[in-house]
């Protein structure tokens, strides 16, 4: 009908409540049996499901675009169904490759710049869907005196702790810190730590890609996927 738009996401919010109930399932099974190694994650990803949820997701996180230029807006315009189901494509055949990543630098208070890795939107729907599978795996054999980076955790839940364990005596509290933690961890022994929970070596493959992509400085690019039409 003239003048009516039809919505680009037409899924809605389905998606969600499957994928939430993998991710129980996911949880439970690795909290039942800390010793256990998944093998199947992989096809899991490759879900519509997950990947719709890990759009979403990139989404509403906004953020820039990487190497390629393209911006979410664009994808929107190109068909978000059209780009999931070429990428789920790409990556069911094993076709898929991490591009490098744009530098780009944040100023920090004291002068100094902050690096900043910006991958494609088409990494980051990726990387969100890797997300989304093994982080419940994760989340099984974290402690609970941990707070960084976990869902449904904060730096204010972690200072709200620090109190209740002050008002029931304890009157010391370490800060402490690593230099540039994200950019000097030993990708071996990451993997190694990854491998004791997941023996998909499709997944290890691509946590790898990641930890191995190159490095653009910004002011460079690609335009591939305008000359292709294609965005995956």
């Amino acid at each position: 009908m003239a003048g009516q738009t039809v919505p680009n996401d037409p899924v809605g919010d389905e998606p969600s409540d499957k994928v939430r109930q993998l991710q129980r399932q996911l949880w439970a099974a690795a909290k039942r049996a800390p010793g256990r190694r998944f093998h199947a994650l992989y096809g899991q990803m490759c879900r519509g499901d997950v990947l719709h949820e890990a759009w979403k997701r990139v989404r509403r996180n906004k953020g820039a675009a990487g190497v390629d230029r393209l911006t979410i807006g664009e994808i929107e315009q190109y068909g978000v169904r059209r780009f999931l189901e070429e990428l789920g494509e790409v990556l069911r055949a094993g076709a898929y490759g991490a591009q490098v990543v744009r530098r780009a630098y944040i100023p920090k208070a004291d002068g100094a710049k902050r690096p900043l890795g910006i991958p494609t939107v088409r990494d980051r729907v990726v990387q969100m869907a890797a997300k989304l599978v093994l982080e419940p795996i994760c989340e099984a054999d974290f402690g609970p005196c941990s707070y960084g980076f976990r869902p449904k955790r904060s730096a204010q839940m972690a200072l709200q702790r620090l109190r209740q364990l002050g008002n029931q005596g304890a009157d010391h509290v370490l800060d402490a810190d690593i230099e540039n933690y994200f950019g000097s961890i030993e990708h071996g022994k990451l993997l190694t730590l990854v491998g004791q929970r997941v023996s998909d070596r499709k997944m290890l493959k691509l946590v790898r890609q990641w930890l191995q992509a190159g490095v653009m400085e910004d002011g460079g690019g690609a335009t591939r996927w305008r000359e292709r039409r294609r965005v995956a």
